[in-house]
């Protein structure tokens, strides 16, 4: 069996002990070296050549972000932060800089609430078998361009669908690794004015969601929030379910709002793609568009047999773009998506089953 060799890259030696211990648990694993610091950490991933590197952000002589960045150009390497909440601004930071994703640290540095991020970090590792480290590249690339050029946004009018088919009013997106810079590039790439209501479920722990939305907010010019409960879907607004809790959706005084729910215990990726997609498809039904993006696992595949039974169509990122592949094959597989788009066309796509046109110049 290959196994998936490790660097951890932490100057807490308690940290290190802790993180070692946690990978050592599984079989698959094996971890070849560690690093005090940043400067550290790139001397041994260029000598030991590991599959993964587990990345503490705040180190001295050399951060995270200086490491990710010379990491990148000079030897990329799947990179999983394990960071605390207080630092969640600067983990979004990490994920634009090529690392794939991140584990929630408990605050107190030296706890034993550390040895419970044990399931959550194994999944991730785990992730790596499915890695291409090529897709982060090109994310990473996406990510640079979409925060240092100025996108031209165009104004749209709707336009009537042909064979009578209603326009989607909602955009149901369902994502896990390498979710976030997929979900920004999209939204840099939609229209200026936009005429139908999004509602996001990205697996991400409670605390982050919020920085997430806001800095999702800041590059866009329409609303992008975490959601509340009682926060009205409606066109022009973008609602990211809040982490550690799954949002559905109910009737109230003649509006469709959230319903902030705790997880159930048959849902292992939090926030639910499943309890999203099932919790729409019965309201807007034909007029419900879900999009299934990169992620592991199977997160989001009883939900697209919901939205297709209900009238509703379904888009799935394609292999080749996908930085783990694991949630869009599962919904692939169940033979009822509508079409597998790369993600370079996929804001094209939502646009066109949106029943949207540009204006002209």
């Amino acid at each position: 069996m290959k196994r998936i060799r490790v660097v951890v890259v932490d100057d807490s030696a308690y940290n290190r002990r802790t993180i070692t211990k946690l990978l050592e648990e599984l079989p698959e694993v094996e971890v070849a070296g560690y690093a005090t610091d940043g400067e550290e950490g790139i001397r041994r991933v260029i000598d030991l050549k590991p599959d993964l590197v587990t990345l503490d952000l705040e180190m001295p002589r050399m951060d995270g972000f200086t490491f990710l960045r010379i990491l990148m150009n000079t030897c990329p390497t799947p990179v999983i932060v394990i960071s605390a909440q207080s630092a969640d601004e600067r983990v979004f930071k990490a994920l634009e800089l090529g690392a794939v994703d991140f584990v929630a640290k408990p605050t107190n540095p030296i706890s034993e609430e550390l040895l419970k991020i044990r399931e959550n970090l194994h999944d991730k590792v785990r992730s790596v078998f499915n890695l291409t480290m090529a897709r982060v590249r090109l994310r990473e690339s996406s990510a640079a361009e979409a925060g240092s050029s100025e996108r031209k946004r165009r104004m749209v009018t709707l336009r009537a669908l042909p064979n009578g088919r209603p326009r989607a009013e909602v955009v149901a997106i369902g994502a896990s690794t390498g979710g976030p810079p997929a979900l920004q590039k999209i939204f840099n790439e939609l229209p200026e004015n936009l005429p139908f209501a999004v509602v996001v479920a990205q697996h991400m722990p409670g605390g982050f969601t919020k920085a997430f939305a806001e800095r999702l907010n800041r590059s866009v010019t329409f609303e992008v929030k975490e959601a509340h409960h009682g926060d009205r879907v409606e066109s022009g607004r973008v609602l990211i379910a809040p982490g550690g809790k799954n949002m559905t959706f109910q009737i109230s005084e003649g509006n469709v709002v959230v319903c902030l729910e705790d997880p159930r215990p048959e849902d292992r990726f939090i926030p639910s793609v499943n309890s999203l997609f099932t919790s729409l498809a019965p309201l807007y039904g034909r007029r419900l568009l879900a999009l299934v993006l990169t992620g592991m696992g199977d997160d989001g595949r009883r939900g697209v047999k919901m939205v297709k039974d209900a009238g509703g169509q379904v888009l799935a990122e394609a292999e080749e773009s996908a930085v783990v592949f694991g949630m869009p094959r599962e919904a692939i597989a169940t033979g009822l998506v509508d079409r597998v788009s790369h993600l370079d066309l996929m804001a094209r796509e939502i646009i066109q089953r949106c029943g949207i046109l540009p204006d002209s110049d």
